[in-house]
């Protein structure tokens, strides 16, 4: 239910979720190695009514939660549309708030949203996503971003985050370019989440990086 819409088929997108969300529970999330993940998603411009637009929020919101995770792209759900949710209670500890600057994100819309960086700093701490379940990668971002986009209502964002919030709106991002955290990741860090509990579970990857042997942004 959740594999890519056929493109060569005149389907609108709005059918293709109405069908998504005719079946109760999360939405399946598509995992890497389908296409849908892997192409721009197309600009949001009223293909789904308002009342659906509002429906398929909530849809990707009760999926995030439930997976559970901190953002959720359209295309995560096979529906190729430049749309993300993120939301993040950041339930952890002081130490890793302070290392990670992860702090708690309300629920956000994202339409057609695009960041640039701001400054030249960067930082790298291990990353996952609901797509690629299972494993984790160190992946070096930007550490203060800006974003513009519109919500759900329409009304435009421009806004800058930074912190565990910048990483989330990248990688949220990215899906809609079509990239994975993956494709930016340092690859000789790639663990298992086993590993990443009995290994790597410090709030910084300097460990990881050391005993994996991979370079970490100045």
């Amino acid at each position: 239910m959740a594999s890519e819409r056929d493109p060569s088929t005149s389907r609108p997108l709005s059918d293709w979720v109405e069908e998504l969300l005719a079946h109760e529970g999360p939405l399946p999330i598509v995992a890497a190695g389908d296409p849908v993940l892997r192409r721009p998603a197309e600009p949001f411009d009223g293909q789904l009514d308002p009342g659906l637009l509002t429906r398929f929020v909530a849809a990707l919101r009760a999926t995030m939660h439930a997976a559970p995770g901190v953002g959720l792209a359209a295309p995560q759900v096979g529906v190729p549309l430049r749309l993300a949710v993120i939301e993040d209670p950041a339930p952890v500890s002081e130490e890793v708030r302070m290392a990670r600057g992860r702090v708690p994100q309300p629920f956000r819309v994202l339409v057609n949203p695009s960041y640039e960086g701001v400054g030249a700093g960067r930082v790298a701490f291990f990353e996952g996503c609901l797509s690629v379940p299972g494993w984790q990668a160190v992946v070096g971002r930007h550490a203060e971003v800006r974003l513009t986009a519109l919500d759900e209502h329409g009304r435009a964002i421009d806004e800058v985050f930074s912190g565990w919030p910048a990483r989330i709106v990248q990688h949220e991002t990215d899906h809609l370019d079509g990239m994975l955290y993956l494709d930016r990741a340092e690859l000789r860090s790639l663990s298992s989440n086993q590993a990443m509990a009995d290994r790597w579970n410090q709030p910084t990857p300097e460990r990881a990086a050391e005993a994996l042997g991979f370079e970490l942004p100045e």
